[in-house]
């Protein structure tokens, strides 16, 4: 196992050597979402110092930058005298993301040039572009390098042009903007985004993942499964009833459906809140979209994988990336790698789970898929 875990300041300078003696390591990267973990280890003076707000933690797994980003509890210390673990110098937990984590505070401004108090009442489209150039388009002028100097994150540019995604179309107004990053990469072709770190600061990516259903393969057989959950479920919708804005006359109404979904299960239908007023360019149809990818039968497998010198998380697999695990029943499984998530201890060495399955295969409580849900519709309605 080589991992070691860096402290940077905002503009990438380590603010030290590379912080020694942690005992826990817990880190999950997830596609098209910020990554969350956490680090444990000894209180000392020197690694105190370097735990201050606006710093970030850097993951470093066998000489790669495995997840890096703001600490957004850099010191949660407990001390005790006599205490197990917690004798002095005490310990230190360290929560953190990944650089993903700053455009995901940002809302989507349908005049992203104008002040806050000049904003219009209608909402920013986009009409009939490629996929990727949407998402650039709305991370740039919000949180980018052609935002308003007062919204612009520091050290973040936009990686080259990957020419990946399909046509579509976005109509937004103060949404999440990656809720609505995620919403034009569904259905502008099923893409990816995320953040790197370069030598000179971060860049956000657009990418289309890999189809590794033929080299990245997990079985007993293979030595590379030690352990694994499955569980299959029905839909949550199999036609999305779309509507439009009530204002609007006529109202427009959109159904959008999954037929093979519906004959292999039977029907659920799921009343959606359009984000338009109509489906000239699609907008509504898109919203129904989501919903089915949302909503779709999610196979839920969690495997705990072992790195062998063929197929490496990070290296032969990553993010996003259509994978085969073979079940000891017999049953093949294929679908997307939705998170990675990485345990480490340096006497137990690494684990490394990855969840497979649709968008609703997460390890979130019901609670925190709740809490986004209304978030997602609260901000479908001010779209409106």
């Amino acid at each position: 196992m080589a991992i070691q875990l860096l402290v940077t300041d905002e503009d990438l300078v380590p603010q030290g050597d590379p912080l020694a003696d942690w005992t826990e390591l817990d880190v999950t990267t997830k596609f098209n979402e910020p990554a969350s973990g956490s680090a444990t280890l000894p209180a000392y003076p020197d690694t105190m110092a370097q735990l201050q707000p606006g710093n970030r933690l850097v993951v470093i797994r066998d000489k790669e930058v495995w997840c890096a980003g703001p600490m957004e509890i850099p010191q949660d210390f407990s001390y005790g005298v006599g205490t197990d673990g917690e004798a002095p110098p005490g310990k230190v937990t360290i929560n953190f993301t990944d650089d993903l984590a700053r455009p995901a505070g940002y809302l989507t401004w349908p005049a992203p040039a104008s002040a806050w108090t000049a904003q219009p009442s209608i909402a920013r489209m986009i009409r009939h572009v490629n996929a990727e150039t949407i998402i650039r388009q709305l991370v740039t002028e919000n949180c980018g390098p052609t935002a308003r100097a007062d919204r612009r994150i520091p050290n973040f540019a936009l990686a080259p042009v990957a020419g990946v995604g399909t046509e579509t179309s976005v109509h937004t107004r103060f949404e999440g903007l990656l809720a609505t990053c995620r919403r034009v990469a569904i259905d502008g072709g099923g893409i990816g985004f995320r953040t790197r770190q370069t030598s000179t600061g971060i860049e956000f990516e657009v990418y289309q993942p890999a189809d590794r259903t033929a080299t990245a393969r997990f079985s007993e057989g293979l030595g590379n499964l030690r352990s694994i959950t499955y569980k299959r479920s029905a839909p949550t919708v199999t036609h999305a009833l779309v509507t439009g804005s009530e204002e609007a006359s006529p109202r427009a109404y959109v159904e959008v459906s999954d037929p093979a979904a519906a004959a292999t299960w039977w029907r659920v239908e799921q009343l959606v809140s359009g984000s338009a007023d109509g489906d000239t360019d699609g907008e509504l149809t898109q919203d129904g979209t989501e919903a089915l990818a949302q909503g779709s039968a999610p196979v839920e497998l969690a495997t705990v994988t072992v790195d062998t010198p063929d197929l490496r998380a990070g290296r032969d697999y990553g993010l996003g990336d259509r994978v085969t695990v073979a079940l000891p029943t017999g049953v093949e499984v294929v679908d997307l790698v939705r998170s990675i998530h990485l345990q480490a201890t340096p006497g137990s060495g690494e684990h490394v789970t990855a969840l497979v399955g649709s968008p609703s295969a997460t390890s979130d409580p019901q609670m925190v898929r709740l809490v986004q849900e209304l978030g997602r519709r609260l901000g479908r309605v001010e779209a409106r």
